[in-house]
């Protein structure tokens, strides 16, 4: 699984990058620098899903063009997956919460549409599969990659992506929905 995922992620970057060095009406980046700002809304799957339904976060990016249609990304912010019950059994796991660090690439494919793709670390800021009154589990750092789609304007940024973290004999992922306000800067 985890091989497979990380052809995916490498296989949608190597695309975003020869789609997007080759469409002539793509949106233009140029040479500047932009500040976004975003909420995250985030379903789980995998293991992740056993112990969370639904999570949030906020992520800041910093994008740099490097080309008309081409920017290179740093994201970072906090994720936080709300724990659920698990089953009938009135057990309720804790909060997991998660600060991404992410470096990336955004390669727009046609006006507003774009590819991207993203890899980097996760701090757990809590243990994962905590439970409520019980005790605390050691955290960990997660390999992350993140390959994704979106739309955007020179205000405004929605996109979906995969995110997938591995690591210490766990993989697990969620797919979020990034909508993000941004300025140059």
């Amino acid at each position: 699984m985890k091989k497979m995922t990380k052809f995916i992620a490498a296989a949608f970057t190597a695309a975003a990058l020869f789609i997007g060095t080759n469409v002539a009406h793509a949106q233009t980046i140029g040479s500047g620098v932009r500040f976004g700002i975003g909420v995250e809304g985030l379903l789980p799957t995998g293991n992740l899903h056993d112990i969370s339904n639904v999570g949030v976060g906020i992520t800041p990016r910093l994008q740099f063009g490097v080309a008309d249609n081409i920017g290179l990304t740093l994201t970072s912010g906090y994720l936080n997956y709300f724990g659920k019950e698990i089953g009938n059994t009135n057990v309720k796991t804790k909060s997991y919460g998660m600060i991404p660090v992410k470096a990336g690439i955004k390669a727009f494919v046609s006006q507003n549409i774009y590819l991207s793709g993203e890899v980097g670390a996760a701090f757990e800021t809590s243990g994962f599969g905590e439970f409520k009154g019980g005790p605390d589990y050691d955290t960990n750092t997660k390999l992350l990659a993140s390959p994704g789609i979106g739309w955007a304007n020179k205000s405004w940024d929605v996109g979906v992506r995969y995110e997938n973290y591995s690591g210490q004999n766990n993989s697990f992922g969620a797919v979020g929905l990034r909508l993000a306000y941004g300025f140059g800067i």
